[in-house]
């Protein structure tokens, strides 16, 4: 008789078969959804989740978080701001963005993995941080009037098609990230430092530097989402995504990345992500209140936490039954 785990599936392939049947149920059942025009309202939702929780991801799996990454955008936006009041042009903004995104991922890297901080009290210091910086920078005030070839790229669509011009950097990152951990040493490092980091240690694996580049990775990525969000809304503010790093661990856990470390699937992941952005968005046609979103995050969150820990915790019960019973009738054969 096969086991629990043999019979339920992974929770990753069970996420992508809820986000099937949701898509589905929401194309039938809810007005407006199937549209082209919500279909690249949606996209340009999911871009900012999607970019972030793909080194988050890599992050989680190597045991280690980092809340600061929304923090990290609103900074960025705030910059990209000043900056442009500054009379910058954007071609020298984005690269400056990307840049100081990526020197915040490197001092989140230093306190972890120099100073051998945990990453949890390191990034909520840093999620404060960054975000009263962006105030600095910026200030109350809002900066508009982006050039409009720019903003009218990233909320434009691929020419004679309702496919959104940012679809194209997500599938790209999500490839590369993709093929970085289930196609490369690397990938089987990070799962193995997540797992046991003393013994990817004493098997040469550099986990301090793995962690690392991590860290600079998710502030590159964090920075290149603050630019891309300041470019849809062509608006750059200090609080822009406030609260989003919920958004992002939710969508990660929910995908099957264990809390843990040592486990998860980047197919796991997109399904997570696009069915959290896809269940907001519903509500959001529905005239759901963002308190209401709020509260259907938190609620993904702790099911993306208890569920997965629960069926192993099942699954480990169930296959210890099955061992002692199969003990105890050798023993009455003997």
């Amino acid at each position: 008789m096969p086991d629990l785990k043999t019979r339920l599936g992974t929770w990753d392939v069970l996420v992508l078969v809820v986000t099937l049947v949701f898509l589905a149920f929401a194309v039938s059942q809810v007005e407006n959804f199937g549209t082209s025009v919500n279909f690249t309202f949606l996209v340009l939702d999911l871009l900012p989740i999607m970019l972030i929780a793909l080194p988050m991801t890599l992050i989680i799996i190597t045991g280690e978080i980092d809340l600061s990454v929304a923090s990290t955008l609103g900074l960025t936006s705030a910059l990209m701001g000043y900056l442009w009041n500054q009379g910058m042009s954007i071609e020298l903004i984005i690269p400056a963005c990307l840049v100081v995104g990526g020197l915040l991922g490197a001092l989140n890297g230093v306190f972890v993995t120099v100073l051998g901080l945990p990453s949890l009290a390191v990034t909520i210091g840093t999620l404060a941080l960054f975000r009263g910086l962006a105030f600095v920078v910026l200030g109350d005030t809002a900066v508009a009037n982006f050039p409009f070839s720019y903003t009218s790229w990233v909320t434009g669509t691929i020419a004679g098609t309702s496919i959104p011009n940012v679809l194209i950097i997500m599938l790209v990152l999500a490839l590369v990230c993709g093929v970085v951990l289930h196609a490369t040493p690397l990938g089987r490092a990070l799962i193995a430092i997540g797992a046991n980091d003393q013994a990817a240690r004493f098997a040469g694996i550099n986990a301090g530097r793995a962690k690392f580049s991590l860290y600079v990775i998710s502030g590159v990525t964090a920075g290149l989402a603050g630019v891309l969000w300041t470019l849809r809304y062509s608006t750059a503010r200090a609080d822009n995504a406030a609260g989003l790093e919920l958004a992002v661990v939710a969508a990660v856990l929910l995908g099957g990345v264990s809390i843990f470390g040592g486990k998860g699937t980047l197919p796991g992941v997109i399904a997570g992500v696009v069915l959290l952005g896809s269940l907001q968005n519903v509500l959001r046609l529905e005239d759901v209140s963002n308190e209401s979103l709020n509260i259907v995050t938190g609620v993904l969150l702790i099911i993306s936490v208890l569920l997965p820990n629960t069926a192993a915790a099942v699954s480990t019960a169930w296959h210890r039954r099955r061992l002692r019973s199969g003990a105890e009738g050798g023993a009455h054969v003997a």
